[in-house]
């Protein structure tokens, strides 16, 4: 005879992993960042999800991860619905059940939105490890995992293309068996975005929830509230910013139609980059350094750069060094990811899933000698 299924809110289950930055609200709870998401150790033999979903240009993804295994990723439409996660399963076996969100935090649409409101299940919840390691991740489209899904021919700047699972920062938190935090967004730098937008930098959000988002519904969920870091205090973060940074150097100069001011990364006549525009983003980096150790005070910080070149390598070594002379502050480092290649590349000329392993194999066993003491 099958059980009976019951309708439980979030906030009325005992437990209850929850993945990513978020405001500590369950009723609902908001999934603002890349591979955020719900953890549940569920012991029954059907498991649904209510979400209440909304977008105007970017839907959102979600993967479903059964026993450390995806089996599932899908697009969710607008509206207030049921999702089911899986059904016919042995109700007497316990499965650890991951749903992530896929996509990146959306700037560039206000009305992006993922909640979870609560469960349908027929069993019952039982608790899930709490890992002994845990790892910050802030970076751009690498980090959000542009790319990393999709055919190399893609070229089409959509949803579809995110994958949160096949990113080398949750396969490296996978791989040191380490709970992970993302905080991404395409297209943006240390200084300046890859168009030379100087408010499109992730440091000066960092201190919000979600500080990059816009619009009056992102305020009224959450988004611009101050986050608690006291709450979760990372071993590691990893940063791997600095390819936007590089780009603008090559892109049209972009102007403030607020302002009328232009700014722009500028090239020296024989192709160099222009030594006052670097010096403006190794000050940025130093200052990114400093509020990253005032907010994390015993973190190990790493800056993992190169998955697509290494033109700022330069300046960021000098503003790690630069920071390290200024503050006494030892606890900083440096590592070169491997560069994609032809075999690697992925869609929209990010790096692919291939890319993704490589740099997560790589990064994870130079993790290992701040973890593994």
């Amino acid at each position: 005879m099958e059980k009976d299924i019951t309708i439980k809110p979030l906030s009325e289950i005992d437990y209850l992993k929850i993945h990513g930055r978020t405001t500590g609200d369950l009723s609902p709870l908001t999934l603002f960042w890349t591979a955020s998401g719900i953890e549940l150790n569920a012991k029954g033999a059907e498991l649904w999800i209510e979400v209440e979903v909304d977008y105007e240009q970017y839907e959102p993804w979600i993967s479903i991860v059964i026993n450390s295994t995806p089996v599932g990723r899908q697009m969710l439409t607008k509206g207030r619905y049921w999702v089911c996660i899986f059904r016919g399963m042995n109700e007497n076996v316990i499965k650890n059940v991951h749903i992530l969100k896929d996509v990146q935090a959306m700037n560039s649409d206000p009305s992006h939105l993922l909640q979870i409101h609560a469960v349908k299940f027929d069993g019952e919840f039982l608790p899930v490890e709490e890992k002994k390691y845990k790892i910050e991740f802030i970076g751009d489209s690498i980090t959000s995992g542009e790319g990393a899904i999709g055919a190399k021919q893609e070229e089409d700047w959509i949803s579809m293309w995110f994958s949160a699972i096949d990113n080398y920062a949750v396969l490296t938190a996978n791989a040191l068996q380490a709970d992970y935090r993302i905080l991404s967004q395409s297209g943006w730098g240390i200084l300046t975005s890859w168009d030379n937008n100087p408010n499109y930098n992730i440091p000066d959000y960092y201190e919000k929830v979600c500080g990059l988002l816009t619009g009056e519904k992102n305020e009224l969920i959450g988004a611009f509230r101050e986050n608690d870091f006291d709450a979760w205090q990372p071993d590691i973060v990893v940063v791997n910013l600095g390819t936007n940074d590089g780009g603008a150097f090559y892109s049209p100069e972009w102007k403030d139609e607020e302002t009328g001011k232009v700014y722009k990364q500028r090239l020296n006549n024989d192709g160099t980059f222009h030594e006052d525009d670097v010096l403006a983003f190794e000050t940025a980096a130093v200052q990114f350094l400093n509020k990253l150790r005032q907010y994390n005070k015993n973190a190990q910080i790493i800056w993992a750069y190169g998955m697509l070149g290494t033109p700022m390598m330069p300046a960021i070594y000098r503003a790690v060094d630069q920071y390290k002379k200024n503050s006494g502050d030892q606890n900083v480092s440096i590592i070169q990811l491997p560069n994609m290649t032809e075999e690697t590349v992925g869609a929209r000329a990010h790096p692919g899933k291939l890319a993704h392993k490589r740099a997560a194999a790589e990064l994870a066993e130079y993790l290992k000698q701040f973890l593994y003491k």
